[in-house]
Formats: C-alpha cells, sequence, structure tokens
C-alpha cells in the first residue's frame, strides 16, 4: 500500500528502518528452521533458476535447428533478458545506492559485505525476466517462476540485504521489459 508525500514521491506505509530489520533478524535467529528455510531460499532459488535459463535456451536452440521452434523466439529470449540485465547493471551502478545494512547498524542474516549498488535489485530483476521468458513460452511454468522470484524478492529483504523498493523496482524494471520486449515487439 502506497500514498503519496508533498514531494510526490511514493513512501510504502511500512517502511523498512533499523528497528524492523532488527526485529526480522531476532525473529528468524530464535526460529533455526526458518533462518535456514531463508538461506535455502536465498541461496538455492536463484541458482535453480539461473541454471534453467541456460537449459531452456540449449533445448530451444536445438528445437530451432529441429524446425520446432522459430528463430525469432529464440533471439528474443536471449535478447531481451541480455538487454535487462546489462541496462539494470549500468542503472545500478549509476545510482549506487547503499544496502540496509550500509545505511543502519544492522548485521544481515546473510554474511555480506558488497557496498552500494543496492537499487534496483539485480538478482531480483534478472529472476523476473527470465521469468517472463517462461512466461512467453509457458504461461504456466511462468506463473511458476513469478512465485519464485516473489520468494527471492522477499528473501533479499528480510536478509537484510535490499530494500522494499530495491526488489519491487527490480521486479517491475523486468516485468515492463520482458512484456514490451517478448509480447508487444
Amino acid at each position: 500500500m502506497t500514498v503519496w508525500n508533498s514531494g510526490d514521491r511514493i513512501k510504502a506505509v511500512i517502511p523498512m528502518n533499523e528497528q524492523r530489520y532488527n526485529k526480522i533478524s531476532q525473529f528468524f535467529t530464535r526460529h533455526s528452521v526458518l533462518l535456514f528455510l531463508l538461506k535455502f531460499i536465498y541461496t538455492f532459488l536463484p541458482f535453480a533458476v539461473f541454471l534453467a535459463y541456460p537449459a531452456l535456451i540449449i533445448v530451444l536452440f536445438i528445437m530451432t535447428l529441429n524446425g520446432e521452434a522459430d528463430r525469432a523466439t529464440l533471439i528474443k529470449c536471449v535478447t531481451v533478458p541480455a538487454v535487462t540485465f546489462l541496462a539494470l547493471t549500468v542503472l545500478r551502478r549509476f545510482i549506487n545506492r547503499p544496502r540496509p545494512y550500509e545505511t543502519y547498524n544492522i548485521k544481515p542474516l546473510i554474511p555480506r559485505d558488497k557496498k552500494g549498488e543496492s537499487f534496483p535489485s539485480r538478482h531480483t530483476a534478472s529472476v523476473f525476466i527470465i521469468a517472463m521468458v517462461y512466461l512467453y513460452l509457458n504461461t504456466a511454468v511462468g506463473i511458476a517462476a513469478l512465485i519464485i522470484g516473489i520468494m527471492i524478492a522477499a528473501s533479499r529483504v528480510l536478509a537484510g540485504v535490499h530494500f522494499i523498493k530495491d526488489v519491487v523496482v527490480g521486479a517491475l524494471f523486468s516485468v515492463i521489459l520482458g512484456v514490451f520486449g517478448l509480447f508487444i515487439i
């Protein structure tokens, strides 16, 4: 839920601040099973998605060679994520916003020492653009990938390595470019 402030900027009604991050951190450290689950989602799910994408491209390439898929589909499924990733990387470097553990006196639940480049979240954006490719090719798999993307985005905020706005903008960036590049062009 959002509200407009006098500067016409959107602010979250429930902003993440040092106190909230510390409460989340304490909650997860008190519940070791949930902390393990958070670490699993944070680490394994992006890895699985990033491995599945090249496998998909290889399958699509073989299908194109066999005449079972068209070349334009293969080109879209490679270039749209590549352009999205590169554009986001340049944008992050240009903006160079600090991470929650740099801004607040918190210790992230997943140890990190990277400085800056928090906004927008590249992991979130990458997962969402890959999900858009899956959505373009198969609706059911695409919806499952979007759900995984939401889980990854949430894990990055809960772990204390990104702000909510970092993951929301990363997801929106990819969804918008994915819709435009895959479904409109």
